[in-house]
């Protein structure tokens, strides 16, 4: 990857990435919205909002981010399983994205009941939250963070044996033609 493409890439990764943190917490203030509120109108509009942030904003966020993460790693020195840093945080991406996937499904019919206006305010609290998927999805988002930027140390065996192979001595004599 030329050095342009690797920093327009790496600028969009970052950008998606971040934003899907943002819109998580923007969902986390309805969700919480959603789990203390009495009042019915106040139930409907928080799970129509958490639908419409959840599919138009954090599903897209979190599959561009996937994408990006994986070009990266693909198209630079790091590799996908050359690090177990870059591995651990491909892995967590994914099983991130396919919780979300799930629980979108979930948002999605708290969504149409909280539509049906002959569904009443009790019928709307008793819906539940998404809380606790929000919380550990943002714990989860943190998490990657922090291995992204600190990039601890470790090569997987396959990373080591590519090190091997790159620094061995017979790899630096030429062949004949």
């Amino acid at each position: 990857m030329s050095p342009g493409v690797r920093k327009l890439t790496l600028a969009v990764h970052i950008t998606v990435s971040v934003g899907w943190i943002g819109a998580v917490a923007g969902y986390i203030a309805l969700d919480v919205t959603a789990a203390t509120s009495h009042d019915a109108l106040t139930l409907r509009t928080a799970y129509l909002a958490m639908d419409l942030v959840a599919r138009s904003v954090i599903v897209p966020l979190a599959l561009l981010a996937l994408l990006t993460g994986l070009v990266m790693s693909l198209g630079t020195k790091w590799g996908l399983f050359r690090h177990y840093w870059v591995l651990i945080s491909f892995l967590l991406t994914v099983v991130a994205t396919l919780v979300l996937l799930a629980e979108t499904r979930t948002i999605s019919s708290f969504a149409d009941i909280a539509a049906d206006p002959t569904r009443s305010g009790a019928d709307l609290r008793a819906l539940g939250t998404t809380l606790v998927h929000s919380v550990g999805g943002t714990v989860m988002l943190l998490v990657i963070l922090v291995l992204n930027m600190y990039k601890p140390r470790g090569l997987t065996a396959y990373g080591l044996r590519k090190e091997r192979e790159r620094a061995s001595p017979e790899r630096q004599i030429e062949k004949p033609i």
